[in-house]
């Protein structure tokens, strides 16, 4: 708490520190308002965990909140630290050294411009390097294959036409390739990611599909695996013990 003896006589120093009081309390609102939303989500987890069953909630909430809990807290600390000189006691975690072997490797050099020794101008040379791996993304992308069939004719005759067959696709006369009816069921069934979400995605790629037509390509991908479906089914059959994860996934189901 600032006294009186302690403001200065100077008219930009005292304009410094009401701008340095105006900022600390705007960052005190800040964290005021987080500390309640953390406060909330607290007492959801301590619902969950002592209340009624009425009151408890299921485990995709509670891991929500989980999520919400982990990221507020680094915002937080991300602003204290943005906020105040002194380093933070928290230490940072690191994961160094984890990223799987088979992942492709984009190198990037950040390299001296002047190769001049600042002390005496001599010319220096490489003693060592300092490595930092990162993880990052490509988005998904989408792509057009575009299949060119020419066609033949004899000059002589003028009577035959000659062209390649068309290539078999899952979808007769459909725009999917392989690939693409793969992701959707992979995204459906391994991912829990409803058709209309999945719709929503290529939406924002600008690639309009109805639910319907993912339900379509998802059918006939059915009709196609049916021959390895019967294959599994029939080794388990044969099988001693049968062990299976009934866990549920429940899901939104627009309109219904």
């Amino acid at each position: 708490m600032l006294l009186e003896a302690d403001l200065p006589d100077d008219v930009d120093a005292l304009r410094a520190l009401v701008l340095e009081q105006a900022n600390e309390l705007d960052l005190l609102k800040v964290f005021r308002a987080e500390n309640e939303r953390l406060q909330a989500i607290i007492d959801a987890l301590m619902r969950h965990r002592f209340g009624r069953k009425s009151e408890q909630l299921d485990a995709d909430q509670f891991e929500l909140a989980l999520e919400e809990v982990e990221a507020a807290l680094s915002q937080a600390e991300l602003a204290r630290s943005k906020a105040s000189k002194a380093p933070s006691e928290r230490p940072r975690k690191t994961n160094r050294g984890s990223l799987p072997a088979h992942l492709e490797r984009i190198e990037q050099v950040v390299d001296v411009e002047d190769k001049a020794c600042p002390c005496c101008g001599g010319a220096i040379h490489q003693i060592g390097e300092d490595v930092a791996e990162r993880l990052d993304v490509v988005p998904t992308t989408f792509r057009v294959l575009v299949t060119r069939r020419p066609r033949y004719g004899c000059r002589s005759c003028e009577n035959a036409v000659v062209q390649a067959p068309a290539p078999a696709r899952i979808v007769e006369g459909g725009i999917p390739t392989e690939a693409l009816i793969a992701q959707v069921l992979v995204s459906k069934y391994a991912d829990h990611l409803p058709l209309y979400r999945q719709a929503q995605i290529y939406a924002r790629q600008g690639i309009q599909l109805d639910r319907s037509t993912l339900a379509d390509w998802t059918g006939r991908a059915a009709w196609y695996l049916r021959p390895l479906r019967d294959h599994i089914l029939e080794r388990l059959r044969r099988s001693e013990r049968l062990f299976a994860d009934e866990t549920t996934a429940p899901v939104l189901d627009p309109g219904r």
